[in-house]
């Protein structure tokens, strides 16, 4: 059985296909139309993934997408217009245009397949994002919480599966939504909402959150079932206009930030908002803690990208760990539409674990010396990349590493990365500066061996997706100056020799050189740009920015 999985009409979008339950490849468009975070309809990835699999259209069995506008449709009619009248814009763009993607998505298949007739399954945005998560887990039993800002009209859901029964404990609905909350934060502090809250997350710590707490707090509350309650006169994202907060908001809590100039006023209200947010999943997890007797817990939905709030659950929750895909987003949505579809709708027994990230495109060394040769390029062969690339980084040199098959998901998790000796003072503000070009109180990530990790940092699971921030331990947080945030916190990757070995191996040799197995890890790409995806495009990136040196498959390139 092979299943083409399709998330269109939310933004991120991209397509996967696993066949007998294995995952064998998922794209994101975005790193093909070099549009970040891209609305299209994935038609670059979708050729791309049967290009990679060697499958024709006739080839699929069924299509499953991560979205069923017409579901319910009278409820969710009846229940927009019972909140009043200001609902009607965006009662106009999620039935109306949901119901017009449903007929785009079937237009596009008869053109995609022909005369092949592929099963065509609509699957709940948020059984996507949730039980999608859950089936390529590797637990059996767990507590199940999906968070979002709007998918269709759900914004949060809470559950569990314990001896293969599944249960819905409680459900959120759109404009009570914790992460449109989060979202209005965002935009007040000067970032793109829906986009930048990474921006918000990271300039959280910048700030006094008591400043603002008593009134932020007011402003979203959770019930004892888990359900959301939103002050909504404070917001105006639930008019679908442009801006998301009230008179009232800025009436709370100043004037919004409209220039370059970041205030400390934005920086209380990033804290507080970041506090709330934390405090509120908190106690979402409780009645998860009290509903059901799993040990561990499934989180997914966008805000499951906020990586503090994953690593308080883990510190203050009895769940021993938690599971979130690398593409926690909408992106991770064609993957769980595809998954809901093999497990539960067809219900196939086998179980995919998705600890793999590197599911993406891959070049051999002939298709990147065909790509060198065509640039006129000056390189040479490697022997042993990752150690001559260790040997770089303790010069000092700031390396991009363009290796393997492309990961999936925002994090860059050492297959597209530019990556750097974290021991250096004065790295983080070098990279943002000569390299990133972007915001100088973002933290940089650190990648660890996994065997070694907690030695230097307050976590005793793994953490190889980069989506689970802990603390530096006392004792390195001078000597790891360049990845090590603001309040002592680090949102760290553990690198497995199983699932990356040449990246493992590199870093091996870095801390045989320096002392400590951890390197710097950022995005290979520029502010505002899409993680690069070609040999050509990582050329560009590393020609157009101070970078020293590019280490792409056994090749490494100077300028």
């Amino acid at each position: 059985m092979i299943i083409l999985g399709v998330n269109y009409y939310f933004h991120d979008t991209s397509v996967c296909i696993i066949k007998d339950g294995e995952l064998l490849v998922a794209l994101e468009e975005e790193r093909f139309s070099r549009e970040k975070h891209t609305w299209r309809f994935p038609r670059l990835s979708a050729k791309k993934c049967l290009a990679l699999t060697g499958f024709s259209a006739s080839d699929i069995d069924a299509v499953a997408f991560s979205i069923n506008p017409t579901k319910d449709i009278g409820k969710k009619c009846l229940y927009a217009l019972g909140l009043g009248t200001h609902m009607l814009p965006f009662v106009k763009h999620e039935l109306w245009g949901g119901i017009t993607n449903q007929r785009e998505l079937r237009a596009w298949a008869n053109n995609f397949f022909g005369n092949h007739k592929p099963e065509m399954h609509f699957i709940d945005h948020h059984l996507a994002h949730v039980m999608g998560s859950y089936y390529v887990s590797p637990y059996k039993d767990a507590a199940l919480l999906s968070i979002d800002g709007a998918g269709e009209w759900s914004t949060t859901w809470l559950g569990c599966v314990e001896q293969g029964n599944l249960q819905c404990f409680s459900e959120s609905f759109f404009p009570h939504s914790l992460g449109s909350f989060y979202e209005t934060a965002t935009q007040f502090c000067g970032f793109r909402p829906n986009y930048d809250e990474g921006k918000t997350m990271g300039l959280a710590p910048f700030g006094d959150s008591d400043v603002f707490y008593d009134k932020m707090q007011k402003l979203v509350t959770v019930d004892e079932h888990g359900k959301l309650q939103v002050d909504l006169r404070y917001f105006k994202y639930q008019n679908a206009g442009h801006q998301r907060f009230s008179e009232e908001y800025t009436a709370a809590f100043g004037e919004a930030r409209h220039s370059d100039c970041i205030e400390a006023r934005h920086e209380n209200v990033a804290a507080a908002a970041q506090r709330v947010l934390e405090d509120r999943v908190l106690e979402m997890c409780k009645v998860l803690e009290q509903r059901c007797t799993a040990d561990y817990l499934v989180v997914a939905g966008g805000v499951a990208l906020n990586s503090v709030v994953n690593g308080r659950i883990l510190r203050e929750t009895r769940f021993k760990d938690l599971y979130v895909m690398p593409a926690a987003g909408d992106n991770g949505t064609a993957i769980g539409a595809a998954y809901y579809l093999h497990n539960h709708i067809y219900k196939n027994p086998n179980r995919f674990h998705h600890i793999n990230p590197f599911v993406g495109t891959e070049y051999s060394d002939g298709e990147i010396e065909e790509c060198l040769r065509a640039c006129k390029l000056s390189y040479k062969r490697s022997s042993n990349i990752a150690k001559d690339v260790a040997e770089r980084l303790f010069q000092g040199e700031i390396v991009a590493w363009f290796q393997g098959r492309m990961e999936i998901g925002p994090r860059s998790l050492g297959s597209r990365s530019i990556l750097a000796d974290p021991t250096k003072a004065d790295m983080k503000n070098k990279i943002n500066a000569q390299v990133k070009h972007r915001e100088a109180y973002r933290p940089f990530a650190p990648s660890a061996i996994a065997e070694r990790a907690s030695q230097y940092f307050e976590l005793d699971v793994e953490a190889p997706f980069m989506l689970k921030v802990c603390m530096v331990r006392e004792a390195y947080k001078e000597k790891l100056p360049a990845i090590t945030h603001v309040d002592g916190s680090a949102r760290l990757q553990t690198v497995s020799a199983d699932t990356n070995p040449v990246y493992h191996q590199m870093i091996s040799h870095f801390g045989q050189l320096s002392g400590i197995p951890v390197v710097l890890n950022t995005s290979f790409n520029i502010m505002g740009e899409p993680v690069v995806e070609s040999p050509i495009q990582a050329i560009r990136c590393f020609f157009s920015t101070g970078l020293d040196v590019l280490a792409i498959g056994n090749f490494i390139v100077e300028k």
